[in-house]
């Protein structure tokens, strides 16, 4: 019941709405440890602000303790090695790693592929200590979410680890989301009962995936099922946002373009539930921290008018609550 867990924050949600410019780094250092709730920055820098990633770190006494990116298969290979790098030279512990589903050469990755990935990319970790985490993700391989499992166990099989960050508002927007249901088959996984979404019931896969050990990081951006299209925010294609992105926290009139109903979002909050239980009682402390990660792109909160920085000290907040009730339970 002692294990500690840290709070923090992805750094493309330290500013307030989507159209607010990026604050520089020193002034997002500064919002976070003027805000008095989190214990860490979350990202992987662009070589040219490592060091003031370095210098504002020492000077606000905030650790870039996590960091993440997106890799395709067959070309980024040397790219993770080098933020596996930066992640050892920030202090990082753990990498947040996003594989996309399609190969360089376009076909869509294997389970064997993305296995030998996690493989060679467990290799690094190890040589830079920096953990890499495979992220439950949209529009990477883990979208099909019964495959996360499979890789699961193939990469036990090996005899290494299996480390993912879990995002389950990927998993919570598709609940009661017809048109997301129709992607991978998902609604016909659903109705075999091959595949469980609801936090709630038995046997729904935020469990699973918490069951088997393998969350060794976290974001926290909350949803909700069936959560509304970002209509606000829209894809070089014309195309509008899926809709990963819900507020927290009640937004003023006008700041969202939907009703805001603070009751459809227990879904999410047992999926933090569950996972906060299991770290109290899991004899390794595998789970280290949770980042926030209410973020402004297109699936999310472009557009938007309330401060995505606000949103993520308001859940933090809550966080930090359900947490000290456990432990004290």
């Amino acid at each position: 019941m002692g294990n500690e867990l840290f709070f923090g924050i992805q750094t493309n949600g330290i500013k307030h709405t989507h159209a607010d410019p990026m604050p520089d780094v020193d002034t997002r250092f500064a919002m976070v440890k003027d805000a008095g709730v989190f214990d860490y920055i979350d990202k992987t820098p662009d070589p040219d602000q490592v060091d003031d990633f370095h210098k504002s770190s020492e000077k606000y006494g905030l650790p870039v303790r996590a960091g993440g990116w997106f890799y395709s298969l067959g070309a980024d290979e040397a790219l993770l090695e080098k933020n596996l790098q930066t992640g050892r030279d920030l202090g990082s512990l753990v990498h947040n790693t996003q594989i996309k589903l399609n190969h360089a050469d376009g076909h869509v990755v294997t389970d064997e592929e993305v296995t030998a990935a996690y493989l060679h990319a467990a290799e690094l970790g190890d040589k830079y200590g920096c953990t890499p985490c495979f992220e439950v993700h949209v529009n990477m391989w883990s979208e099909d979410f019964p495959r996360v499992s499979k890789v699961g166990r193939m990469v036990e099989a090996a005899g290494v680890e299996f480390n993912i960050t879990l995002d389950h508002s990927h998993v919570i927007f598709k609940m009661d989301n017809p048109g997301e249901q129709e992607i991978f088959e998902t609604a016909a996984k659903i109705a075999s009962g091959k595949l469980v979404l609801d936090p709630f019931a038995p046997g729904n896969v935020i469990q699973e995936w918490t069951d088997a050990g393998w969350i060794r990081h976290c974001h926290a951006r909350a949803a909700i099922p069936n959560n509304p299209k970002n209509i606000t925010g829209k894809h070089p294609d014309g195309s509008v946002g899926r809709g990963i992105q819900y507020p927290f926290k009640e937004p003023a009139p006008g700041e969202y373009h939907a009703d805001w109903d603070e009751s459809l979002l227990e879904p999410w909050k047992e999926g933090i539930r569950i996972l906060l239980r299991h770290h109290a009682k899991d004899p390794n402390g595998k789970l280290g921290q949770i980042s926030t990660e209410f973020i402004p792109g297109p699936d999310y909160g472009e557009g938007c008018k309330y401060s995505l920085f606000d949103q993520a000290v308001a859940c933090v907040e809550w966080m930090r609550a359900e947490w000290e009730t456990l432990r004290a339970a």
